[in-house]
């Protein structure tokens, strides 16, 4: 399998196959609204996007990045994500780098979307696909963000190798400038356990495909194939 590892920026045409990796914290908070029962998430392009989808919506959950505004229940933490109840309900979705990330993609064939906590998941699906070449987005701090590419390189690993040792990479995404900046109280509209819950390996058996739905992007978990499902493709 051929891999690539881009920044948004760098993405010059649209890839057969993207997994747009966003560990601290857009995926990751996406696998837990999951968890907590949202049947889609929506990736808004704008705030504004995300206001006016939850204006024609009142039932719609509208999640940012930073501190609680008017208008959005939710911020982008998995800590805080983790205690709001979601059940069947839509998610929309806005940060800085991972909803832009996706967007950036979505003419692509297949969009994964990934951090540690789907990370077996997501490799399966890979190998069941069974792309020749596969881009892998790494949105933060323009492709450079260090936990975003050791998660990527993880899960590129995974796809061909599956006895992978996690460790190595894991320690690279807990001594990143966006964990200690978590950790630190930098950034706004965060959990204490925000890190150590982003850093959780295969936490959830499901892998996060998005789709282009009418006007839309829209991600949905999608569970991973079994071992024998690979076999057989």
């Amino acid at each position: 399998m051929d891999t690539r590892f881009l920044g948004i920026a760098e993405l010059d045409e649209a890839p057969s196959v993207a997994v747009v990796v966003d560990v601290m914290r857009a995926f990751t908070v996406a696998a837990w609204a999951f968890a907590q029962g949202a049947e889609k998430i929506v990736l808004a392009e704008s705030l504004d996007e995300a206001l006016a989808l939850k204006g024609r919506h009142p039932d719609w959950v509208a999640l940012k990045d930073g501190p609680p505004a008017p208008g959005f229940e939710a911020v982008n933490s998995p800590g805080l994500m983790r205690s709001i109840d979601l059940g069947g309900r839509t998610v929309v979705h806005k940060t800085t780098a991972g909803t832009v990330g996706a967007l950036a993609v979505k003419d692509a064939s297949l969009v994964l979307c990934a951090g540690f906590v789907v990370a077996e998941a997501t490799a399966r699906l890979l190998r069941t696909y069974k792309s020749d070449s596969v881009t892998f987005v790494v949105t933060g701090e323009e492709g450079q963000a260090d936990e975003d590419l050791a998660c990527a390189q993880y899960i590129a690993r995974r796809a061909t190798e599956a006895a992978t040792d996690a460790a190595e990479f894991l320690r690279r995404a807990a001594e990143s400038r966006a964990a200690a900046e978590l950790a630190e109280g930098v950034r706004q509209g965060v959990h204490p356990d925000d890190v150590a819950l982003c850093l959780e390996v295969d936490r959830f058996s499901f892998a996060m495909v998005a789709t282009v739905e009418g006007s839309l992007m829209v991600l949905r978990p999608r569970a991973a194939p079994s071992p024998a499902d690979e076999e057989l493709v």
